[in-house]
């Protein structure tokens, strides 16, 4: 069997379980043909269990209009967010605190977060939460 051609790669982040045919997604696969529903219905399938993050995707989308999509783990800020229980990071980091997480919340992100992260270990990934953390004006206790 013949490989298919690659035609694009959107990548888009949608809230779990809840994609519809509306801008971005109709915005972002339209214009390549594919059938915008049998995303949807797929999209939301697979992400139904983790409804209330957003979830990177990345499509490729094949010469012929077929599509397979991967699942990335949810954006280092909004794990960060959710473990503080806020929902904005401080407008001045540095000088104002919104919230402070503990060091096994930031092992825990950096657990969820291992698969997309450039780190060789678990203390590397640590250190990028952190780094997150501090810029969105979240202390680590």
């Amino acid at each position: 069997m013949a490989k298919k051609k690659v035609a694009a790669i959107v990548k888009i982040q949608i809230e779990a379980g809840k994609a519809t045919p509306a801008p971005p997604v109709g915005t972002a696969l339209g214009p390549h043909g594919i059938a915008i529903m049998d995303f949807v219905k797929a999209y939301n399938a697979a992400t139904e269990s983790q409804a209330g993050t957003v979830v990177p995707t990345e499509i490729t989308i094949y010469e012929d209009r077929t599509f397979n999509f991967i699942l990335k783990t949810p954006p280092t800020p909004v794990l960060i967010r959710q473990k503080a229980g806020i929902e904005k990071a401080s407008q001045r980091p540095g000088t104002e605190t919104a919230a402070t997480i503990t060091e096994a919340d930031v092992e825990e992100i950096a657990k969820i977060k291992m698969p997309d992260l450039n780190a060789n270990d678990m203390e590397a990934a640590k250190q990028q939460v952190r780094g997150t953390a501090r810029s969105m004006g979240v202390a680590i206790a």
